[in-house]
């Protein structure tokens, strides 16, 4: 069945095993590189994400504390819930990027230092892309059902979409915490549907105890600002989180490791060995919705930014929750790394104005001051173009 192409979905409610039949295979024809169904049942790690609240690995996610009990309820998402469809859009076919990460300056014909965007982020917004895919599915369902009700949930909805992709047997969660597809990574997107219609749950491919990673710890291992811990990963030390979630001022010893990642960070995933190519990955690539756009910046630009050039960088992006401060700030992070490595980059004169600007947005001006401050005491070459 190529992707779009639909098949009348049953009409009897009794008959859970031909519509969870349907179920499958219309969100395969969607495009999704795997489908599963669950029990709409309470999360049955209540008490572990409430132990990681307590602890404020959340950081900066204030939203997490939001809607708890539907979080571990989706009965309380939707009344009468009883079955749950789980989607994983694969997003990246593994490819590495360039390193280190450089942009053409289109009036120049010059390199340019460039930070990188996490590979979910590259392409337009997937919670719309996503959505757009599921409601189809959920339209279909409910026209055949009278009576039916539901709600698609895709990361922002309060939904514990790991679990669920668990028991529907989808895939198990690493170390990373990330799930690992079998043959496939972790290079996934969730989404799931919860509905009052009653499907045939399939079979999970491990036990709920299941380990996918055995002795491997590359993504703790690699992880810069020692984030990850297995199975759990600590939000206010995640680059991922300092880059996109905090609001404010992020831990300096964690913003200084964040490297070239001016937004999200794939390190983990770049050293997973779920994540090497297979054959079925190859065959398999990814959604074509996930273009690539919105890779790289140039760091110089982003410095430069409004929001009013922010917002047309992006474009209809994921990215589009951070703000231009919180762009410019990120920049003034990455640069650190640029200026480590060369003592001529013309970073080094705007990193110095920013610093030195009294009226710059405060937030940005102190993270210049920190990059200043974290030059090595062997870079006096940088140490003396920004200070001079």
């Amino acid at each position: 069945m190529s992707s779009g192409e639909s098949v009348d979905c049953p009409t009897d409610p009794s008959d859970a095993r031909a519509l969870s039949e349907w179920a499958l295979a219309r969100g395969r024809s969607l495009g999704f590189a795997a489908v599963g169904i669950c029990d709409a049942m309470p999360s049955e790690r209540a008490s572990q994400l409430k132990a990681w609240l307590a602890a404020g690995h959340h950081g900066s996610m204030e939203w997490m504390n939001r809607n708890l009990a539907a979080r571990l309820d989706p009965g309380k998402l939707v009344h009468g819930a009883r079955s749950i469809v789980v989607v994983a859009d694969r997003y990246h076919d593994g490819s590495p990027d360039a390193r280190p990460a450089e942009v053409v300056n289109p009036q120049t014909g010059l390199n340019e230092a460039a930070g990188r965007t996490a590979r979910y982020a590259r392409g337009r917004d997937y919670h719309r892309r996503i959505k757009k895919r599921m409601r189809r599915l959920q339209r279909e369902l409910e026209a055949a059902i009278p009576g039916a009700r539901g709600k698609v949930c895709c990361d922002i909805e309060p939904m514990m979409e790991r679990e669920m992709s668990e028991r529907a047997g989808i895939g198990q969660c690493g170390k990373h915490t990330l799930l690992i597809v079998p043959n496939l990574g972790s290079w996934v997107l969730l989404s799931s549907y919860v509905t009052t219609v009653r499907l045939e749950p399939t079979k999970p491919t491990l036990p709920s105890s299941g380990d996918p990673c055995g002795s491997c710890t590359r993504c703790i291992d690699a992880c810069p600002t020692g984030a990850i811990t297995p199975w759990s990963v600590d939000g206010s030390k995640c680059i991922s989180g300092i880059t996109i979630e905090e609001r404010v001022r992020p831990n300096p010893d964690s913003a200084s490791r964040a490297g070239d990642w001016l937004f999200g960070c794939d390190i983990c995933q770049e050293v997973c060995p779920h994540n090497q190519p297979t054959r079925l990955s190859k065959r398999m690539g990814r959604h074509p919705e996930y273009d690539g756009r919105n890779a790289s910046f140039s760091l110089l630009e982003v410095l430069d930014w409004d929001e009013q050039t922010r917002r047309t960088a992006f474009g209809p992006s994921a990215l589009n929750r951070v703000r231009a401060a919180h762009a410019r700030r990120n920049a003034v992070w990455c640069s650190l790394e640029v200026l480590q490595r060369s003592s001529s980059d013309p970073l080094a004169a705007v990193i110095r104005r920013i610093a030195e600007d009294e009226q710059e947005d405060p937030m940005v001006r102190e993270a210049a001051c920190e990059v200043v401050g974290r030059l090595r005491p062997s870079d006096d070459s940088q140490r003396a173009l920004l200070s001079s």
